[in-house]
C-alpha cells in the first residue's frame, strides 16, 4: 500500500482530529481506479449506536476517500473547497452491525469524468464500490466540484469567512426525543420538534466534536444527511436502517438563519426536504429497511440500486 504520511492523514482527508480519519492508505489499480482503505472502529461516538453502525458512517468514508483521491490522484490543491452536488449510495443492513473487532472497508473509486474549468475549478463524478469481507456490501455515485479559493470566497459573499459563520449561528435549539430519530445520545440529535406534522427544525450544534471537528463556512452536507437520516426515522414505528440515499445539494445552508425538515413517508421511502428562508436547499429520496437481530437484512436488489461501473469486484468504469 502507499501510505500519506506528509502532510498528515487526517489533513488530506479533511479532518483536524487523527482519531476522525476512518481512511487509513490507498493503492493505485489498472484502469485508472484507486483502491482506498477504511476502519470502522466498534466504537464511536457518533458513528456506532449500540450494536451497529450509522449508515452514514459509509459516506463519511466515501468522503474521506474522495478528498485524499483528489489531491493525490487529481492534483487538487488542499486549498481548494469541496462540495457536494449530487449522492446516489446505498448500503447493506448486514454490514452495519458492529463485529468483534474494527471493520476493514475497501473502497474502489473510478472517476469516470473530470471537467477543468479555465479559472481553476474542477467538477468530478465518482463512482465507489465497498467491499468488506470478500463480498459487496454498498456503492455510490457522487458528483461534487472543487474551488479556488478566489472563486470559492466569490460564491460564499459576506458568508466565505467559517470563523464569521460560526459566530453568528442560531442559538442551539432543544432536541426531540433521542429514540424518536434511533439515537441514544441527545447531543447527536439533529432535529428539533415544531407545531407542525412531520416538520421539524435543524438543530444545528456547532460544538459537537464529529459533525464540526473544525469551523465551517455553511452548514456540512454531512448534517444535513443525518437529518434526512433521522426525519425518515421519525416517521417509522420501529427502528430502521436508512439503506439507500438519493440526494440533491441545492443551496448553501447557512448558520444564522433556521432551517426547516419535512419528511413525506411513502411506503418504504421518505421524501425529506430542508428549506431555508423559503427556498429549498436540500432533498433526499431515503429508503429504510427494518433493522434485524443480526442476519441478512438487504441485497443490492432489494434496496432498489444498480452497482455501476465495477464487474467482478474490479474497477471498469468508462471516461465520459
Amino acid at each position: 500500500m502507499i501510505t500519506t504520511t506528509a502532510p498528515p492523514i487526517q489533513t488530506l482527508v479533511r479532518k483536524d482530529k487523527s482519531d476522525e480519519a476512518l481512511v487509513t492508505e490507498w493503492r493505485e489499480l489498472p484502469e485508472l481506479v484507486q483502491e482506498v482503505a477504511a476502519i470502522w472502529p466498534q466504537r464511536h461516538s457518533f458513528y456506532t449506536e449500540r450494536d451497529h453502525y450509522n449508515p452514514l458512517i459509509f459516506t463519511e468514508s466515501l468522503r474521506q476517500a474522495l478528498a485524499l483521491l483528489s489531491h493525490r490522484v487529481h492534483s487538487i490543491p488542499l486549498g481548494h473547497r469541496l462540495g457536494w452536488e449530487q449522492i446516489t449510495s446505498w448500503i447493506l443492513p448486514s454490514a452495519l452491525h458492529v463485529q468483534s473487532s474494527a471493520q476493514k472497508v475497501t473502497l474502489l473509486v473510478s472517476h469516470p469524468s473530470i471537467t477543468r474549468r479555465r479559472m481553476g475549478s474542477v467538477y468530478l463524478v465518482s463512482r465507489i464500490d465497498a467491499v468488506s469481507n470478500g463480498r459487496r456490501i454498498g456503492g455510490a455515485e457522487v458528483r461534487y466540484s472543487a474551488h479556488p479559493p478566489a472563486i470559492y470566497d466569490r460564491l460564499r459573499g459576506p458568508y466565505a469567512s467559517a470563523k464569521d459563520a460560526f459566530s453568528k449561528a442560531i442559538r442551539l435549539t432543544a432536541p426531540v426525543a433521542p429514540a424518536l430519530v434511533g439515537r441514544s445520545d441527545t447531543r447527536n440529535v439533529v432535529l428539533t420538534p415544531i407545531d407542525q406534522p412531520l416538520t421539524w427544525q435543524l438543530r444545528v450544534d456547532t460544538s459537537h466534536s464529529v459533525l464540526f471537528d473544525h469551523p465551517h463556512d455553511h452548514v456540512p452536507g454531512m448534517v444535513l444527511l443525518e437529518a434526512a437520516a433521522q426525519a425518515a426515522q421519525a416517521t417509522q414505528p420501529t427502528p430502521v436502517a436508512a439503506t439507500r440515499f438519493e440526494t440533491l445539494f441545492l443551496r448553501y445552508v447557512e448558520f444564522d438563519q433556521p432551517c426547516l425538515v419535512t419528511a413525506e413517508p411513502t411506503g418504504s421511502t421518505v421524501q425529506v426536504t430542508i428549506t431555508q428562508a423559503g427556498n429549498p436547499v436540500f432533498t433526499a429520496a431515503v429508503t429504510t429497511e427494518p433493522w434485524s437481530a443480526g442476519g441478512e437484512v438487504g441485497s443490492p436488489a432489494a434496496v432498489g440500486c444498480d452497482v455501476v461501473g465495477w464487474v467482478d469486484g474490479v474497477g471498469g468504469g468508462e471516461e465520459a
